[in-house]
């Protein structure tokens, strides 16, 4: 096998690989996260943002060529960009250059959906005259090396490859589900189905598209003309696209697992408030699935020049952190953290109690405050003596509660001014 034993083959298949990014998404089952900011910019894990992942991915894999491609309120997510990823040289042909949504004398109008986003920008990808185009969604948590993918999409003669990962039927209705062969050629592709096929000798586990996919240049132009042609698509990968080249030619999938234990690695979406909330806390256990202190593939953001976090003994006690998670810029004076996850220059006051709390930048918790089982949106001032988590009645007048009792606050919910666009 090429992938084996020629790790230039598949360096050089990767330098002639185009990453289209689709950061334009609200991503509303985030509730109002996603207020004022697009999915793909949530800050997550104490310091990074979504976007964060599928970059370093990118980088990591030998993938120096990327478009992000916004839309939807995407002014934080440029910003990250540029303060955090203008690190590749140009003058070697590394580049990301981020794509938003533009008037086109043929089309008037904002991206139709996920396909019509990569047709809308045809003539950039043609520009940089790549052999294969890997699309991937911009939102989603996970480590992955993307030339491994590319290797077996060219060895198995695909016209189109879809990453994908097993999960319990229960919670793959969600997905986008595959029936795949024995050789792994996709034979039918059902979108969110109330019941997921099973994989063949596993009736618990469903096949699941991961949203990432790798094309040859030229089939993907031909597939996104036909599907602009087509009055009845809706202009999307999952629905439109992948079951039409399933039904013309050859589509095969590529298990995302370790190559050595065979094991499905850590992939989350973290598109509900419950998803996200689960995922921040599950980082703040003893060896977490996701391992973000991995030298070995580091996840790249953008950091702010920031002081250590304190800790300040007080009157009242002293202030301290137990199985939590702190950030740079952290003040915790006479206040207790358990169980949570605080993202930098977050302030905790005396006589506070936090349990079980996703606390997003510059927030301030004032004195006697008791937080519990909340996602704390960025740049809140919680007033002296508040109480979240405790009642659900009392905080679902006041806040957004989750399907699974998860309290977020915003600033907008307390009656606050938004700082700025984040």
């Amino acid at each position: 096998m090429f992938l084996e034993h020629s790790p230039r083959f598949v360096s050089r298949l990767t330098r002639d690989t185009l990453a289209v990014i689709l950061a334009g998404g609200r991503g509303g089952r985030l509730a109002n996260l996603t207020d004022w900011r697009t999915k793909p910019a949530v800050p997550f894990g104490g310091k990074f943002r979504l976007i964060d992942f599928p970059l370093s991915n990118c980088i990591n894999s030998g993938i120096r060529r990327i478009e992000v491609v916004t839309q939807y309120k995407a002014h934080s997510l440029l910003q990250h960009i540029q303060r955090g990823w203008g690190f590749l040289r140009g003058e070697f042909g590394e580049f990301i250059e981020v794509v938003p949504a533009q008037q086109r004398f043929d089309k008037p109008l904002w991206f139709a959906g996920t396909a019509d986003a990569v047709h809308q920008n045809i003539d950039i990808i043609k520009a940089h005259d790549p052999s294969y185009v890997l699309v991937l969604a911009g939102d989603h948590v996970y480590k992955m090396d993307y030339g491994a993918m590319i290797a077996r999409h060219v060895e198995s003669g695909a016209q189109m490859t879809v990453g994908c990962v097993e999960m319990p039927r229960e919670r793959a209705r969600s997905f986008g589900i595959m029936t795949v062969n024995e050789d792994g050629q996709v034979l039918r592709f059902t979108e969110k189905p109330d019941e997921p096929e099973a994989v063949p000798g596993k009736p618990n586990s469903a096949l699941v598209s991961m949203g990432i996919y790798v094309f040859d240049r030229d089939y993907l132009f031909e597939r996104l003309r036909d599907d602009a042609e087509n009055i009845d698509s809706s202009r999307d990968f999952g629905k439109d696209i992948i079951p039409d080249a399933i039904a013309r030619d050859r589509v095969m999938a590529f298990p995302f697992a370790d190559p050595e234990t065979g094991q499905q690695p850590y992939w989350r979406d973290v598109g509900t408030v419950d998803a996200f909330f689960q995922a921040n806390l599950e980082l703040i256990g003893r060896g977490p699935e996701l391992n973000i202190h991995d030298e070995d593939w580091p996840i790249w953001t953008y950091q702010a020049q920031l002081p250590p976090a304190k800790f300040i003994d007080t009157q009242r006690g002293p202030g301290w952190a137990i199985n939590a998670m702190v950030s740079g810029g952290n003040i915790i004076e006479g206040a207790e953290v358990r169980s949570s996850l605080l993202f930098s220059q977050v302030v905790l006051k005396p006589g506070t109690r936090v349990e079980e709390a996703v606390i997003l930048p510059d927030v301030e918790i004032a004195e006697d405050c008791r937080i519990r089982r909340c996602v704390i949106d960025e740049g809140c001032r919680i007033p002296p003596g508040t109480v979240i988590g405790e009642d659900s009645e009392r905080d679902r007048d006041r806040f957004f509660v989750s399907t699974g009792g998860v309290v977020l606050v915003t600033a907008e919910m307390l009656g606050q001014e938004i700082a700025h666009v984040r």
